[in-house]
């Protein structure tokens, strides 16, 4: 592994909500309410995103998600512990210390 790769036991639990910094572009059967969404400049609708960077649905004190049960699909498909979200740990998370 690399020297900034996550070794610590991956879970939402134990995350800041690093995927919750990502665009997410809503689809056909997502049922997110209307205030936590935007219209891309392309005409797409994703999950807007307040100032800050992050998912507006998204709770700053908990870092927890406020819609969870009505989360768009791409929130649901997201692999926690994938090369995605272990890349986006590794941005955002402090490195463990070196043994």
């Amino acid at each position: 592994m690399s020297g900034n790769a996550v070794t610590t036991p991956v879970s939402c639990a134990s995350c800041e909500a690093c995927c919750c910094r990502l665009e997410v572009m809503l689809m056909g059967g997502d049922e997110v309410p209307p205030a936590f969404t935007r219209q891309d400049r392309w005409g797409g609708w994703v999950m807007h995103r307040r100032d800050d960077g992050w998912c507006a649905a998204l709770d700053r004190q908990s870092m927890r998600c406020t819609i969870y049960s009505r989360r768009p699909q791409i929130c649901r498909d997201y692999a926690t512990g994938a090369d995605d979200c272990l890349g986006e740990r590794a941005q955002y998370l402090p490195l463990p210390p070196a043994d």
